[in-house]
């Protein structure tokens, strides 16, 4: 008789996955991508005439949001362009940051220590009382 019953995933028509196959698909994801590099992805994507849209972070950070494709056709080819645009941006960010480092305009703990003197002094407070918690745990809990 379970035979004539079809399965869940079939009568939804996801083909065993657990995910309906007309669900878009995640290109990007937002957490840590500056917006330069953003805008980029959605200038390619439209230049390219995939079909995309965006979700936003959450209020509280637990999801930040990403670039999904709409359209299972165009899937492997932005993920084709992705592989492309990202492994260029990767070549040149480098070169800016040796040139950065050449011409001596690269951030370095002094020059932000000289920008930022109480952001610094206030991270390094931080991780001191963080590493005093750490090593006071193992004598408190040798106490008793």
């Amino acid at each position: 008789m379970a035979a004539l019953i079809p399965a869940a995933d079939e009568r939804a028509g996801r083909g065993g996955s657990g995910y309906d196959p007309r669900m878009s698909k995640l290109l990007l994801n937002l957490r840590n991508v500056p917006d330069d590099e953003i805008d980029e992805v959605r200038a390619m994507l439209e230049s390219n005439r995939i079909e995309f849209y965006e979700t936003l972070p959450s209020r509280w950070g637990i999801s930040y949001g990403g670039i999904w494709i709409t359209d299972d056709n165009d899937i492997a080819q932005a993920k084709r362009l992705m592989a492309d645009y990202q492994a260029a941006r990767r070549t040149r960010v480098r070169a800016e940051r040796e040139a950065a480092l050449r011409d001596g305009t690269a951030d370095t703990f002094a020059t932000v220590l000289r920008r930022e003197p109480l952001r610094v002094l206030l991270t390094v407070l931080a991780i001191l009382a963080m590493l005093g918690l750490v090593a006071l745990v193992p004598v408190l809990l040798m106490r008793h």
